[in-house]
């Protein structure tokens, strides 16, 4: 984007340098940016692999300085923003270029321009807007500290300043204008950098709006909801609609244990990156919860696009994502969650870059036995034909369900334990949560994780469900009556060869939540009982 005009009342050749930081996927990247400016043709122009967006940038940033009551530069100025090779995306260049612009010409000394990272977008009257990936800026500006002994901190927009200030170690300098980030960097305004509030986050926010006792009935798939949580299992429910499918998998987050601060800081950035935080929730403290529509594309779910950008399964890590209506999906749709269940991560590669994003969630599915809704109901006559329900459930295919461990109906509840009048309380999250947490206490010294997360923890067994071959004949081993017990499920309720495997997973799990070192024969009864589709649907 060039501006031309007439002027050479500039006739020494100034040169400024500053530092910002450019998004690519979820992760930040440092960018130089170079602002030169010599006698000549009044032109403006950008090099180094800018963006449209970037290069529409100069119509922002002059009419900005004008509106702030600085001078344009009437000369012959070329911006570069290196690594040349490096795509630079986003309107984040805006108020580096400003400043940069403003230091060329001689408006303000470039003494901090060191010591401060500056970023934000700019409106037409010098305010400073908010930006995508705050975050993962700061935290890569705190990597960048250590190897740059002037570096200081972080300008940013004041909106982002408290998801910035997550970031401990760094000065997080809040602007709302390019007046006042001018005033700070000239020092004709003192802007205290903002103070990093990771416990009082923490204490304010790691609440759930729901609980396990709101639901009605049904402790039988709490109690495979608990299994599911406390081996992180993933799991598919079967039942009538109106039965509370959707309710129970809401409500899955509360009985997960607390996310840590590493895994907040990394589902946060998630977000970030899609400009999804709020000043007034700066971090994700409580377990993200996902419910997209069976109508979503390939792109949406595992995510995609020119510039890659995450996806639904990576907006759910760290958490659960529930497919309600799972046969209504498209089939290519939940084809493409096979590699991500396995390697909790997922790559996007296109012709410029490539793309890992993480992607370590639960998958919580929810369908109905038949079309209608109602084959097995008690209350309602099923209407379709066997040749429709076949194919209804053949709409999932087995190396997707391969990856589903349980399995549970969930029936319409009677009218005895909806009714109003009803005193039983069901059973709470709290109560739930005490014994998941016990049984991943358990599951962290099995696998060594007992002294906490490290930074390859997605790429490691950390749960049950997680087990290789080898690990269960390891911790999974059974007596002579459990082998016989397995072998006739195997034999007599036409369990499959793929069903082995997991019966035993599960069935470690459910020992765990006993506190029992050996697997005993109700352990595993209860396990084979959580393969609904090989024993009923077969």
């Amino acid at each position: 984007m060039n501006i031309r005009g007439r002027n050479t009342t500039l006739t020494k050749i100034m040169l400024a340098k500053l530092h910002t930081l450019t998004l690519l996927g979820i992760d930040a990247c440092p960018v130089e940016v170079e602002v030169d400016i010599s006698p000549g043709i009044s032109e403006i122009n950008i090099v180094g692999l800018a963006s449209p967006v970037v290069k529409e940038s100069i119509q922002r940033v002059t009419r900005a300085l004008e509106n702030s009551g600085f001078t344009s530069p009437g000369n012959s100025v070329l911006i570069n923003l290196a690594p040349a090779e490096m795509h630079k995306q986003a309107a984040s260049f805006d108020l580096p270029i400003a400043v940069g612009l403003l230091a060329a010409t001689g408006q303000i000394p470039q003494d901090r321009l060191e010591e401060y990272m500056i970023v934000g977008e700019l409106s037409l009257e010098g305010n400073v807007r908010p930006i995508r990936g705050a975050l993962s800026m700061a935290l890569e500006g705190g990597k960048l500290r250590a190897q740059r002994p002037r570096l200081r901190g972080l300008v940013v927009p004041r909106a982002n300043a408290p998801e910035a200030a997550v970031v401990e170690g760094m000065e997080i300098i809040a602007v709302s204008s390019l007046s006042e980030t001018v005033g700070f960097l000239t020092e004709d305004l003192d802007l205290e950098p903002v103070p990093s509030r990771l416990g009082e986050l923490y204490e304010q926010l790691s609440r759930y709006d729901v609980d396990f006792a709101d639901v009605r009935g049904q402790e039988m798939a709490k109690r495979a909801m608990t299994v599911a949580a406390a081996g992180s299992h993933n799991m598919l429910m079967i039942g009538p609609p109106g039965s509370g499918k959707t309710m129970l998998a809401k409500r899955l987050p509360t009985v997960l244990p607390d996310m840590l601060p590493q895994e907040s800081v990394e589902t946060t950035r998630i977000y970030s990156s899609l400009g999804k935080i709020h000043a007034d929730c700066p971090l994700l403290v409580t377990r993200p919860f996902r419910n997209p529509h069976h109508t979503i594309s390939d792109a949406g779910m595992v995510g995609g696009g020119t510039i890659p950008a995450p996806g639904e399964i990576s907006l759910a890590h760290n958490g659960v994502l529930f497919l309600d209506e799972l046969p209504e999906f498209s089939r290519r749709t939940l084809e493409v969650l096979r590699q991500p269940l396995e390697d909790r991560e997922v790559t996007i590669s296109r012709a410029t870059m490539t793309s890992t994003f993480p992607s370590d969630f639960m998958l919580v599915a929810a369908m109905n036995p038949c079309p209608c809704g109602y084959r097995g109901d008690t209350r309602r006559r099923c209407t379709c034909s066997v040749p429709v329900v076949e194919r209804y459930l053949s709409k999932i295919s087995g190396p997707l369900l391969d990856r589903i461990d349980i399995h549970v109906e969930v029936p319409a509840v009677p009218f005895e334990e909806l009714s109003i009048h009803s005193t039983a309380p069901g059973t709470s999250s709290a109560e739930i949560r005490r014994q998941v947490v016990r049984a991943r206490e358990i599951q962290a010294q099995r696998f060594g994780w007992a002294d906490g997360l490290e930074p390859t923890a997605r790429h490691k067994v950390r749960y049950n469900a997680q087990m290789t071959t080898r690990q269960i004949r390891e911790f999974c081993q059974l007596d002579r009556d459990g082998v016989r017990q397995l072998r006739a499920a195997m034999n007599q309720l036409g369990l499959s060869a793929r069903a082995h495997d997991k019966v035993l997973r599960m069935a470690r799990t459910i020992a765990d939540l006993d506190a029992s070192e050996t697997i005993r024969t109700e352990h595993l009864s209860e396990a084979i009982n959580y393969r609904v589709l090989d024993r009923n649907y077969a």
